[in-house]
């Protein structure tokens, strides 16, 4: 579904511009990202889930680097004042992406062998310290949602390990509350508070997106107006092929369409935190916990985005919206979980024979 809604507004966007890239240019790349995730997905069944939680202190460091190159001019891409991918040839890699995962297994590997009620303060800030150099990196390309989304996950795993309370829970309340209160009182944060609860105030600028968004999922009503029929799509909402594209979809499919897709993303969500609450260890549980939240977050986030619901977050569409190494990154993370599953499947059948 996702291929054809790519196909669906690149398509247009090239024909309605008379731009002289092929109308299937985006739909290719896709699929060749999508072929490369199905093979990092073979490779991480073979290797197993055990090795990827053992390997994640290397991989944060390599993944550290490569966000630092994203930041270096002629190695690092700028698209809309971001620098946030390492342009290769004609393709790109997203090391942020990644970086959602590796980040919370490497608290994982660091947490597990040790007792929570063991942990000193300054252990914990050691091992806070090191996670918080990528998203600082993260920040800086800049891509708020995205160090938002590796810090929640953090918090997270710091749940999950029962960490002490008072190491994290406590510091973060204070932080948040003297964050929100000196925000509120900056005249940028005020401006886009307003423009995401009247985004009719800034049609010319930050306000045109959502207000687009809305405008094609309200004239999808019951059952849409069909499949390629969107005129939203005809650059009326601007690069609707990655944040907004369930908005397209809404459009075209109406309200019935988005109640099958959401009720798809749960399925996906209920099976993934079903082999989470299945997992033979612990390793398995916080792993497949975090795998799947990170995923059914990412789409509640999007979805609520396109509806208005809540601010604009730079968060794409799991296995949907247009972008390459998101989509090799979702793969990764289902390999993740199936790996978990087919292991707990097979002690269970060894412990049976």
């Amino acid at each position: 579904m996702g291929l054809i809604m790519i196909f669906n507004t690149t398509s247009a966007e090239i024909l309605d511009h008379s731009l002289s890239k092929s109308t299937h240019h985006a739909l290719l790349k896709q699929i060749m990202y999508g072929g490369l995730g199905f093979l990092l997905g073979c490779c991480v069944w073979k290797l197993g889930y055990k090795r990827f939680i053992a390997w994640s202190p290397y991989l944060l460091l390599l993944f550290t680097i490569l966000l630092a190159l994203t930041l270096i001019p002629g190695i690092g891409k700028e698209v809309n004042g971001s620098r946030r991918w390492i342009g290769i040839g004609g393709f790109s890699f997203q090391p942020s992406e990644f970086v959602k995962y590796i980040v919370p297994t490497f608290l994982i590997y660091c947490f597990l062998p040790i007792d929570p009620s063991q942990l000193t303060l300054k252990g914990f800030l050691k091992l806070i310290g090191i996670v918080f150099i990528p998203i600082l990196l993260i920040l800086i390309e800049p891509n708020n949602g995205t160090a938002g989304v590796v810090s929640l996950m953090v918090v997270l795993a710091c749940f999950l390990s029962r960490i002490k309370f008072k190491y994290w829970a406590l510091p973060l309340v204070v932080m948040m509350t003297i964050g929100s209160i000196s925000a509120y009182h900056l005249p940028y944060v005020t401006a886009r508070l307003k423009v995401y609860l009247h985004p009719e105030l800034d049609l010319q600028g930050k306000g045109h997106q959502p207000y687009q968004a809305k405008i094609a999922a309200g004239s999808g009503q019951l059952l849409g107006r069909g499949p390629g029929n969107s005129l939203q799509k005809l650059s009326y909402l601007p690069e609707a092929q990655n944040d907004y594209i369930a908005a397209i979809y809404a459009e075209e499919f109406g309200f019935l369409g988005v109640l099958g897709l959401i009720i798809l993303y749960m399925i996906v969500a209920y099976c993934g935190f079903y082999i989470a609450y299945h997992a033979g260890n612990r390793q398995g549980f916080f792993l497949a916990t975090l795998t799947i939240f990170l995923i059914s977050f990412q789409a509640f986030m999007n979805l609520g985005v396109v509806s208005g619901l809540l601010p604009s977050t730079g968060l794409n569409l799991p296995f949907f919206s247009q972008g390459g190494t998101s989509l090799m990154a979702n793969i990764f993370g289902l390999s993740l979980l199936l790996n978990i599953s087919f292991d707990q499947n097979k002690e269970s059948h060894a412990s049976i024979i």
